[in-house]
């Protein structure tokens, strides 16, 4: 072949051999001898291949054109509607389509949308030209051609649930169950048109992750519905990102539904120890103790409240703020909490503390894991699995039994309490009264047990313990 031939076989173009060579020539006359066909050819070809990009993420709606290759996820009914300008009839198919990087939805129109209703089907590999443009649910691409490729290869998987760790950005039509971790009160806002905007969050959680669920306008009191610990459906979300991470945006074509059936939420959390000044990380463990809470004026004259409560796991303990309404959350001594997207701050004398705002979730759980977060602490099983009742050995009741109290045998007290520092020496919360006890048992973090023995001033000497 010469070597117009030659180019144009390499050439991803919705052009004819004709036209290209056509082209070719006025590009040779254009520039009056100073190129040959060849050089020609190769400018002509980068000028027609432009808009090329490596993946649907670098899809963008600045760009003019933008040509890329991902599979077909879902394909969405066709739509008629009328053309204002001559009552004709148009029609509209929107396609999800992905690769590795994440998904983009892309219109096709009139005999096209037409044609793709009857051929395309989940699961093919397109090549698709078209122009971006800032859509609703995020960035859409309005296609001039696409083209089935059965050569090629996308890995990206089709037909399974949608989960935490499968969303991807750009993604629409998103079905997602989950457990909600926290809610948020309804906000206000003022749209550039004048109009006023509302908008709540939810934060949900399953088996491979947590993801914050943003709810617009009409959709946005549907979070105060909620509760922590409640399983729900997202339905048809789409994914956006906000400050490097991916969210699940529910708008008017969306809804959050309860479900009967119970999602399982495995959290994944940074230890007390690892976290450093500014972060923003996770953090789970065992309530050690919570002060009361605190009211004070902010400087636009409202009242804010706070409560601090402090979380030990197995490498360290750090203090936690508890801001706004989760200042009132029933939380105390033996809870084992999860604290998703605290701020690690300095606090009092130099100390960091965790700083729980109104992007933060936090959940008492109540299914321990004494792995959850690597070196994290979860809630031991007590002894051989049974909870103490508060009998004792004879089979009478013991006084202690939710705190500490004289035994009818002289000066021994019996006491009940949460651990909430194991080691030397061992102490106990029991929600009224802390204290410290000189034992010799091997108790766990988080471990409810009684104790009975005697008060030898600050400390409680131990005699027995189960």
């Amino acid at each position: 072949m010469g070597t117009i031939e030659d180019v144009y076989a390499d050439l991803d173009a919705d052009v004819s051999e004709t036209e290209f060579r056509e082209a070719v020539e006025a590009k040779v006359e254009q520039m009056g001898g100073l190129a040959d066909e060849e050089t020609a050819a190769m400018l002509i070809a980068h000028d027609l291949d432009g808009g090329e990009v490596e993946t649907i993420a670098d899809v963008e709606p600045g760009l003019e054109e933008a040509k890329f290759l991902g599979k077909v996820t879902s394909v969405g009914d066709l739509r008629s509607f009328e053309r204002d300008e001559d009552d004709a009839e148009g029609h509209v198919l929107n396609l999800e389509v992905a690769d590795e990087s994440g998904a983009v939805r892309v219109a096709l129109w009139d005999d096209d949308a037409v044609a793709a209703a009857e051929e395309l089907e989940a699961g093919q590999v397109l090549r698709v030209k078209g122009r971006p443009t800032d859509g609703f649910d995020g960035v859409e691409v309005n296609a001039d051609r696409v083209e089935p490729d059965q050569d090629a290869e996308v890995d990206v998987e089709v037909g399974g649930d949608d989960t935490v760790e499968s969303l991807t950005l750009g993604q629409s039509d998103v079905d997602l169950r989950g457990v909600v971790l926290a809610t948020d009160e309804v906000r206000t806002f003022d749209r550039d048109d004048g109009t006023e905007g509302r908008v709540s969050n939810l934060t949900l959680g399953d088996e491979t992750g947590r993801v914050r669920v943003t709810l617009w306008d009409d959709r946005a009191d549907r979070a105060t519905a909620l509760e922590a610990g409640q399983s729900v459906e997202v339905v048809d979300g789409y994914v956006r990102e906000r400050d490097g991470d991916l969210e699940l945006h529910v708008g008017s074509r969306g809804a959050v539904e309860a479900l009967e059936e119970t999602v399982e939420f495995d959290p994944d959390a940074t230890p007390v120890a690892d976290a450093e000044l500014g972060e923003t990380v996770d953090i789970a463990g065992v309530v050690r103790s919570t002060d009361p809470k605190r009211t004070f004026d902010r400087d636009d004259g409202s009242e804010g409240q706070v409560r601090n409560v402090r979380v030990q796991d197995r490498t360290d303990d750090i203090r936690v703020a508890l801001w706004g309404p989760k200042a009132d959350m029933d939380v105390g001594p033996g809870d084992e909490v999860y604290c998703a997207d605290v701020e690690i701050q300095e606090g009092w004398q130099d100390d960091l503390e965790a700083s729980a705002g109104w992007q933060a979730a936090v959940v008492v759980l109540d299914d321990a894991d004494p792995d959850r977060g690597g070196d994290s602490a979860g809630l031991d099983e007590f002894g051989d699995g049974e909870t103490p009742d508060s009998t004792d050995t004879n089979g009478t009741e013991a006084p202690g039994a939710t705190g500490g109290d004289v035994d009818d045998s002289g000066d021994r007290e019996t006491f009940t309490g949460t651990v909430v520092q194991p080691g030397d020496p061992v102490i106990l919360d029991s929600g009224e009264e802390t204290v410290r006890v000189e034992t010799d048992a091997d108790v766990h973090l988080g471990q409810e047990v009684t104790v009975r023995g005697h008060r030898d001033d600050e400390r409680f000497v131990a005699e027995e313990l189960r």
